[in-house]
């Protein structure tokens, strides 16, 4: 586990409170790999030699992209936190923050590498005017019948926002590639991983949670449902129980991806109890953020679609494959007299 200084917040006389507006946006950014080769890793695909062809321009431009992606989603709030995925290493983070205007803004890294055998990663984004960090640990999702089994490790990050304690966690699991009913089980695995990290924190009355990522599945699939046990939001929440606040948007047919014609919103927040009874979030906290510039039309199947980087191994100079995902959150702002 490693761990940040520890700062101490003013608390001079006495106080007002207010409720401050927070924005938390998560983004699967497809494939962000730099052009340079890891022994370590199976990335030879995205070198300048390699199926993609990938270089320094298409690099530049992509990153650009999920600058413009951010700011965008930010529609005037900029957010505390955005959490990444399809990430290659923390090198190319930094060059996320130095490239755009997001270092200037006062953002900054958390990021640690994972065991995935392509290499990719999550990540997180914090702005430090308002997040203070404290601590943070993954995860790793293993499978206890193959040793050989690697994927991305869940980020666990614990810092403050105005005077309270949030427990973030960023996910991005396991994918159907292989088949649907083959690699059910892998996300089930992800599903308990990530819910004994979440019932350990209940144990000892941290109730603030907030959870992130690329599911790979549906809200109303079993992974979710049965395994991580994250429920329907209700106007009853228990304190120790996990809600999909993405729930309805699925119900609805509503999506962040596009697979053979059908949306599914298997990128998505889910809160502790606490989240709902104190009120810091409504019905319309969680938004998928569908800009005309990141869908294009689909062909095939007709409507939009999300406008990629790549099709199969043709480069179509997008933004994603996938929407980015909108947690708005209302937070007591104390401010001492």
């Amino acid at each position: 586990m490693l761990f940040f200084c520890l700062y101490l917040l003013p608390m001079h006389g006495t106080s007002n409170t207010s409720k401050r507006h927070v924005r938390m946006i998560f983004y699967n950014v497809e494939n962000l790999f730099d052009t340079e080769d890891d022994p370590v890793t199976n990335d030879s695909e995205f070198l300048p030699k390699g199926e993609r062809f990938w270089s320094e321009r298409k690099f530049d431009l992509k990153l650009k992209r999920i600058y413009q992606t951010i700011m965008a989603a930010s529609e005037g709030s900029l957010p505390v936190v955005v959490g990444l995925c399809e990430i290659e290493n923390r090198r190319i983070m930094e060059m996320l923050l130095s490239e755009t205007p997001l270092g200037k803004m006062g953002y900054n890294i958390i990021h640690q590498e994972s065991p995935d055998h392509r290499g990719i990663d999550v990540a997180l984004l914090y702005n430090t005017r308002h997040f203070i960090p404290l601590k943070y640990q993954v995860y790793p999702v293993k499978n206890p019948e193959d040793d050989n089994f690697t994927t991305r490790d869940i980020l666990h990050a614990e810092g403050v926002i105005e005077a309270d304690t949030f427990h973030l966690f960023v996910n991005h699991w396991p994918s159907k590639y292989g088949g649907v009913i083959e690699t059910k089980p892998l996300r089930a695995l992800a599903a308990q991983q990530l819910k004994h990290a979440v019932d350990s924190l209940f144990t000892i009355n941290q109730f603030n949670v907030i959870i992130m990522g690329d599911f790979n599945d549906s809200p109303i699939d079993e992974s979710l449902v049965k395994h991580l046990g994250a429920k329907k939001p209700t106007i009853t929440p228990e304190q120790t129980a996990i809600y999909n606040l993405s729930y309805p948007h699925a119900l609805q047919g509503l999506g962040t991806n596009k697979y053979q014609g059908k949306w599914e919103v298997i990128d998505q927040f889910i809160v502790g109890g606490n989240i709902l009874i104190t009120q810091m979030v409504t019905e319309q906290s969680y938004k998928i953020f569908k800009a005309d510039f990141l869908l294009e039309k689909d062909k095939n199947y007709l409507g939009v679609k999300p406008f990629r980087t790549y099709i199969g191994y043709k480069y179509n100079n997008g933004f994603s494959d996938h929407l980015p995902v909108i947690l708005d959150l209302n937070i007591d702002n104390v401010t001492g007299d």
